[in-house]
């Protein structure tokens, strides 16, 4: 990652069309453990500095996500500010992670493959 004028890093195409493929499962993956709110989503994936995002991303993907049957929502009162919709996995969520991590270790040593040396 280069770094802008104010010295933060920025992705550059490759690392941007990667965190694009692999998002929807890592949220998925992040809600394997129980539902979350947005921002704690936010909060996961910025653990991991490959996987910053913001809030333009995540909750489009959270609202297909949704839309296609792979997580619900629920409201539920926040002890400081509004309500928060809350995040889980439906059993189709669960099933496409499921595919994803049987899929995932192939793809990667195949793409492996081409890039080692």
């Amino acid at each position: 990652m280069e770094p802008d004028i104010a010295g933060k890093p920025v992705a550059g195409k490759a690392e941007s069309q990667l965190r694009k493929g692999v998002l929807e499962y890592c949220v998925l993956a992040i809600l394997r453990e129980g539902p979350r709110y947005g921002v704690e989503l936010l909060e996961t994936l910025g653990a991991v500095n490959v996987m910053v995002t913001s809030q333009g991303t995540i909750y489009p993907l959270l609202s297909r996500l949704r839309r296609d049957g792979l997580v619900e929502t629920r409201w539920q009162e926040s002890p400081s500010g509004p309500p928060r919709r809350y995040y889980e996995l439906t059993p189709s969520g669960h099933a496409a992670l499921k595919e994803f991590t049987a899929v995932w270790p192939h793809f990667r040593d195949a793409v492996d493959h081409f890039i080692t040396d």
